[in-house]
């Protein structure tokens, strides 16, 4: 190898003088907890390393780790805004994507990066995979904590490996065979507002997305809305080829509420005009005990970390799911999603 002149040079955004340093010798890398594949955390190893220059050029090694892994956690890099997170998704994807066919209440921050939620702090976040309920999803996550919560607050994550490998087989098979209709209402003074949920005020605009991707509308009277579709609960990976649990049907049913928003919607709606529910695909219900027993293969896969200022979390959304502690004080929890797949293109 001919000899390197003695001058500065850059490499992930760290200076350094002529000598060879693979990429891959500035970070090292451990798994959070010896009982869970997941999240490989992975932190610089000398200082200064740019997280996003770095991922670039790590990019292909990174993408097999997190098939590997389902979720790796980039801590210690001093990102410090919305900017640089921005950047970090542009370096791992084609960039984040719009929060369309909405569920959560969020704010944009910047560009295509909202806050996770703003549902109100004392409330838990079920844990789920990222729009597995609509026709078209994120195959990738990115959340960024500009400020940690004073307690609680964290964003608990588990393989969809182990949630699928604790659901019997014949609940799966059911599920196969049936498939889950997601029903929704908005306009009934309980969750979003349609005009929320599609960004626009225009009927015409609504009808036609939905039309683009098989949700069936139903306009009620008083300008409210009620959508049902169907969806798989069984997608294939696109680029691992394994089959992996992914949808809505738990966490949309209104027995996951907790007990008191549930005994009020069920107070006030029938079952098909509450803000969401979920049936099997031909619309029986799904019995109290195989939601008991879907619920508990979710929580049973969770794992937990405090957020770090700075640490930005990246999810294969088929992979992994996540949710929400509760927490007190302020929190700044950043989000984007990237690269748009269709569920009828990852039909099994």
């Amino acid at each position: 190898m001919p000899d390197v002149p003695p001058t500065p040079r850059t490499l992930g955004g760290v200076r350094r003088k002529a000598m060879n340093v693979a990429p891959r010798q500035l970070v090292s890398e451990r798994l959070l907890s010896a009982d869970h594949a997941l999240p490989l955390v992975i932190e610089p190893a000398v200082e200064g390393v740019d997280l996003a220059a770095w991922a670039a050029s790590e990019r292909d090694a990174l993408e097999q780790k997190l098939l590997q892994h389902g979720a790796l956690l980039f801590r210690g890099f001093g990102v410090n805004s919305v900017e640089q997170f921005d950047q970090v998704i542009a370096a791992l994807s084609p960039g984040a994507l719009e929060y369309m066919f909405r569920a959560s209440p969020r704010t944009r921050v910047g560009g295509n990066i909202y806050t996770s939620t703003d549902y109100p702090a004392d409330q838990m976040i079920f844990p789920h995979n990222e729009h597995s309920y609509s026709p078209r999803f994120p195959l990738r996550l990115f959340f960024y904590c500009q400020l940690p919560s004073e307690t609680g607050g964290e964003t608990p994550i588990g393989s969809t490996r182990t949630v699928k490998s604790r659901i019997s087989s014949e609940i799966q098979a059911r599920f196969r065979e049936k498939g889950v209709l997601y029903v929704r209402n908005y306009g009934d003074g309980f969750g979003l507002p349609w005009q929320s949920v599609f960004q626009s005020s225009e009927r015409s605009d609504v009808e036609a997305y939905c039309a683009s991707v098989g949700i069936e509308v139903e306009w009620k009277e008083d300008n409210r809305l009620r959508t049902r579709q169907r969806g798989p609960a069984v997608v294939r990976h696109p680029r691992t080829g394994e089959e992996v649990w992914f949808n809505h049907a738990t966490f949309f049913h209104i027995s996951t509420l907790p007990a008191a928003i549930r005994d009020s919607l069920q107070g006030n709606f029938n079952d098909l005009d509450l803000p969401t529910n979920t049936f099997y695909g031909d619309g029986t219900p799904i019995e109290p005990q195989v939601l008991q027993a879907l619920r508990a293969a979710y929580l049973d896969s969770l794992v937990r970390f405090s957020w770090q200022q700075g640490d930005v979390l990246f999810i294969d959304n088929m992979l992994a799911v996540h949710g929400r502690e509760p927490f007190t004080g302020k929190r700044a929890i950043m989000t984007g999603m990237a690269e748009a797949l269709l569920s009828s293109d990852v039909a099994v």
